[in-house]
């Protein structure tokens, strides 16, 4: 990797840690800059629009890291059931285990730009459609009908979304363990 390939990747790994962490207006350009150890001029020279074009790139980097994560825990187990309760209990042990010291990936740029930037609107809902789509493939994948695969997809996302606000209020993963439990009866009728 070059040296200008490095200073891109730096800049966009620590714009999407501390928009997870500070949200997007509450991360600025300098302090990104600064903790990711990049040139100062190489902000502008990789993303000549700025905070909007970075947020973007940052967006995509979660998107494709967080979709990857939820792909291969849902490969663990055959039985739909038993691969999302089990991929929602490694979610809920990995928040414990953090402390609770990370953001949740898209939410926090997805709710702040979501009313004045159509252009990251559009990139947080595509990486929801994304997360969406896995849970929707593999319940197909089981004989739901498409139709009810697609609804379940949503509501299993939305609940997974959900119960990582709530754990962040909380501190705690118990909201996350519950949605766990609950896979089974969302889950109990296929059409």
């Amino acid at each position: 990797m070059s040296e200008k390939e490095n200073s891109k990747t730096k800049l966009i790994q620590t714009a999407s840690r501390l928009f997870q962490l500070q949200g997007y207006h509450g991360t600025g350009l300098n302090q990104i800059t600064k903790e990711s150890g990049a040139p100062k001029g190489s902000l502008y020279y990789h993303f000549p629009e700025g905070k909007e074009q970075l947020a973007m790139e940052s967006i995509a980097l979660t998107s494709s890291f967080i979709a990857k994560q939820i792909a291969e825990g849902l490969k663990k187990k055959e039985d739909p059931v038993m691969a999302i309760q089990e991929l929602i209990t490694d979610m809920a042990t990995e928040f414990q285990n953090r402390s609770c010291t990370e953001g949740v990936p898209i939410a926090a740029v997805a709710l702040e730009t979501s009313l004045i930037s159509e252009t990251l609107q559009k990139a947080c809902q595509s990486a929801y459609e994304t997360f969406q789509g896995l849970f929707t493939d593999k319940l197909q994948q089981a004989g739901y009908s498409e139709e009810r695969a697609k609804q379940l997809g949503i509501v299993i996302h939305s609940m997974i979304e959900g119960a990582f606000l709530t754990s962040f209020t909380t501190g705690n993963n118990a909201s996350l363990l519950l949605v766990a439990e609950s896979i089974p009866v969302l889950l109990n009728q296929k059409d």
